[in-house]
């Protein structure tokens, strides 16, 4: 079990760092004068409190989880095998009542991230004169924003061929609307793989909150259309025309 929750327990300290940045952040933009943006920030403060609560409640487990080692001289009877089985039957009942809360508690975190994200998202809807400035997407750019919000993305890096990009439908996003996308931070590229692993898998490509708000509130561009060309008519080389 320690070894179980260990990672576990700093995965939700991590989840208790990166929720107060962001609420820090949120905090001091101007999205506090957004009519409604108050239940949002009660609302994503809330994982603040059911995380560390959840953290607590797996450290209270790894400290009630009995640890097999010896005794002091003169301790508990010698019988090592009945005593363990009897301090194992006597904790388990508080670790499961421990793992029970946490995982409602990271149940409930979930929850108010899901309602955090959509108030934000109804609240600028509801008052666009609050919203952000993005630029218009081209079709392409739309396109390869989207293929990515459906399936996520790689981009593979080698010294002979450069930089790729695969859609997770295997189709191939050009360097150039990709390009576009990540400059305006409307997809995050996780960087946080060893330099091998990057070679081998890919750098994985998520769609951003930004960038879920540009596919909501724009359409797709226009295609591009090739310019007119020359009309050549049959005849022309010796004078005549139809």
């Amino acid at each position: 079990m320690l070894q179980q929750l260990s990672p576990r327990i700093l995965a939700v300290h991590e989840l208790v760092g990166r929720t107060l940045v962001r609420l820090s952040v949120l905090d001091g933009s101007q999205y506090t004068a957004v009519p409604g943006s108050r239940a949002s920030l009660e609302t994503l403060s809330s994982v603040v409190a059911s995380a560390s609560v959840a953290a607590s409640e797996l450290a209270r487990a790894v400290a009630g989880n009995p640890l097999d080692a010896a005794f002091f001289p003169g301790g508990p009877p010698v019988d090592d095998v009945a005593v363990r089985r009897a301090r194992h039957a006597e904790a388990a009942p508080l670790l499961a009542e421990s793992l029970t809360t946490a995982a409602h508690h990271l149940d409930l975190c979930a929850t108010s991230c899901r309602y955090t994200a959509s108030g934000i998202t109804r609240d600028l809807k509801d008052h666009p004169e609050h919203a952000p400035r993005f630029p218009t997407l081209t079709a392409a750019q739309y396109a390869a924003l989207d293929k990515i919000a459906q399936a996520g993305a790689h981009r593979y890096e080698s010294r002979g061929r450069g930089m790729s990009v695969l859609a997770g439908d295997g189709s191939t996003i050009h360097a150039k609307p990709f390009g576009a996308i990540y400059k305006h931070r409307l997809v995050h590229v996780s960087t946080t793989a060893s330099a091998q692993h990057s070679a081998l898998a890919g750098q994985s490509i998520t769609i951003t909150a930004a960038g879920r708000w540009v596919l909501d509130t724009q359409k797709p561009g226009p295609a591009p259309t090739a310019p007119p060309g020359k009309v050549h008519t049959a005849g022309k080389a010796d004078g005549r025309s139809r």
